[in-house]
């Protein structure tokens, strides 16, 4: 009879032991349930395509760890890449669904070394009308690494005021080279800017991006510059001095409807490691894609 006790006590704990472990469960869902809610109602949802840009030898590998922390902090499911050929043909590998929500496009150059920033800027253009062929996109948002922020300078100067072509609506930079690249036409410590980015020298194509002020006034652009500082004392992020990637602050001067600038430092500021930083893709997230 003690035994018979025991055991119905014994077995009367376990049922009460699984039954609050199924509610502990059950509350934690629901908490995980309303905080993955709660995320996701930051989020500003729409049809606009974000395009993807490397930077010299790079590749859509390059863009992968920033659009896999978008795809994993819910801002899309939707992903394609943009392959452009040597002689500048664009293939879309992928398809964006008819309601596709914030849609990524990686854009990978097959010639990663092209020099030639005009025809890079030829090859992003193709790029947006092959999405507008088959999109019938109207506007998009930027994010470049590198000299891709330069070729798309590039595209601007010579695009910026076209109509028919999509047109900009949010831009994203890190370590932009706008007014050159260390040991290659500057040196360490060598070129300053000023509070409005005017840099004390200005390096080719330099001098001909000033004419972006004109084209980006009255468009509404919002711009978001990112660049790194690896506290070694040369002001830069290893490859690309600080005062060139601030410079375009004077390129754009008030035109934008905003402009702001993000410094991050350390090992993780280093040029190629910028697109591999949880913070900088944190702080891509909030600006394009939070209200």
């Amino acid at each position: 009879m003690k035994k018979l006790w025991i055991l119905g006590i014994g077995l009367i704990v376990v049922v009460v032991i699984i039954i609050g472990y199924i509610f502990t469960n059950a509350d934690g869902q629901k908490q995980s349930d309303v905080k993955k809610h709660t995320a996701h109602s930051k989020l500003d949802r729409n049809q606009t395509p974000t395009l993807f840009l490397h930077g010299y030898g790079g590749s859509a590998n390059s863009e992968k760890f920033m659009v896999n922390q978008a795809k994993k902090k819910g801002v899309t499911k939707d992903v394609m890449t943009a392959v452009v050929s040597q002689n500048g043909e664009v293939e879309l590998k992928g398809k964006l669904p008819k309601d596709s929500t914030n849609p990524i496009v990686q854009i990978e150059l097959e010639n990663n070394q092209q020099g030639d920033l005009d025809e890079n800027a030829k090859w992003f253009k193709n790029v947006l009308i092959q999405l507008q062929k088959e999109y019938k996109i109207k506007k998009f948002n930027f994010v470049g690494h590198s000299m891709g922020n330069l070729s798309f300078a590039k595209y601007m100067l010579a695009n910026g005021k076209d109509q028919t072509l999509p047109q900009l609506n949010k831009q994203v930079n890190i370590a932009g080279t706008f007014n050159g690249v260390l040991n290659i036409n500057e040196q360490v410590n060598e070129i300053s800017v000023d509070a409005d980015g005017k840099p004390s020298r200005m390096n080719p194509p330099y001098p001909d991006l000033l004419q972006l002020k004109d084209i980006y006034k009255g468009k509404h652009i919002e711009v978001l510059n990112i660049y790194g500082d690896i506290k070694d004392g040369t002001h830069s992020d290893g490859r690309v001095s600080n005062s060139s990637s601030k410079s375009l602050k004077y390129l754009l001067g008030n035109s934008p409807k905003s402009y702001q600038e993000s410094k991050y430092e350390g090992k993780k500021a280093q040029h190629s490691q910028l697109h591999e930083n949880r913070k900088v893709a944190n702080k891509i997230i909030k600006f394009l894609w939070e209200k």
